[in-house]
């Protein structure tokens, strides 16, 4: 690679997403740039990736705007940091992964780029958009209809979306009655595995129960993995009470026990509800 600079590029701070390509370009010169970053591949840039993403979900759910600039911009990194890669190996460029995601746009929205209507209800507009990415799918040689659905996904996040292809092609229980009669039996089968049978049947029990309750969040309409995230925060914001009401009796966790922890537990419940 011939070694070209632009300083005045670099330190130019109106020069937008020019000036970020042509950062990571010196970032990732073989002679000249960062020697972390040269060692870099596709496969250990992808971790950061997914932590970037989470962390952009992170800053909204905390409706921190000033942080949400910031992983934005983190995340943006991450496209960048991938098209270089790309790009060095002959495989895409910037450019084309953005021409890549315009044309996908258009293509997806002809009732605003093209000669269809918008007078669509939102359901029929969900179906029109399930039929082009049907279409490209099958130009793609995915024929199956579990074909795409992403094996680095949060395994939550993937059970729903697996089962939500399935349900397309009509493989899904018809109410939710079905789908709680299912989690009770899942259930059994764990308390018998636990009971009786290895630590890997327990384990393969356990991942049968959690996958029949993504799909009870997808008939009530719930997203399993936002659901998760919410009830994580919740419990942090409970326990750090409980702990808060242990410091004004001059008390850590350490110093106390469950049935102590618990009744302080219900009273942040009380709190929060009043």
């Amino acid at each position: 690679m011939a070694e070209t600079t632009n300083d005045a590029l670099i330190h130019d701070q109106s020069a937008g997403i020019e000036r970020l390509l042509e950062i990571m370009r010196r970032l990732r010169h073989p002679e000249t740039g960062c020697p972390w970053d040269i060692e870099q591949d596709f496969d250990s840039i992808a971790p950061y990736t997914i932590e970037e993403a989470y962390e952009v979900a992170d800053a909204i759910e905390r409706r921190d705007w000033s942080e949400l600039e910031g992983e934005l911009g983190d995340l943006l990194l991450q496209s960048v940091y991938h098209t270089a890669m790309g790009e060095e190996d002959g495989h895409f460029t910037f450019q084309s992964v953005v021409r890549n995601i315009s044309d996908k746009m258009v293509a997806r929205h002809p009732h605003v780029f093209g000669d269809e209507s918008r007078d669509k209800s939102a359901e029929q507009q969900t179906a029109d958009w399930e039929k082009i990415k049907a279409a490209e799918r099958a130009g793609k040689a995915q024929g199956g209809a579990l074909d795409g659905v992403a094996v680095g996904l949060p395994a939550l996040l993937r059970a729903y979306k697996l089962q939500k292809r399935a349900a397309r092609v009509g493989f899904d229980w018809p109410d939710t009655d079905d789908v709680i009669a299912k989690i009770a039996e899942e259930a059994a089968e764990l308390v018998e595995a636990r009971d009786t049978l290895t630590q890997a049947e327990v384990e393969e029990e356990f991942g049968d129960l959690m996958f029949v309750m993504a799909n009870l969040g997808r008939h009530l309409g719930v997203d399993p993995e936002a659901a998760l995230r919410s009830a994580n925060a919740k419990f942090i914001r409970r326990f750090e009470g409980v702990e808060a009401r242990l410091a004004a009796m001059g008390k850590t966790p350490a110093d106390s026990d469950l049935a102590e922890m618990d009744a302080l537990w219900d009273a942040v419940k009380v709190a929060e509800r009043s």
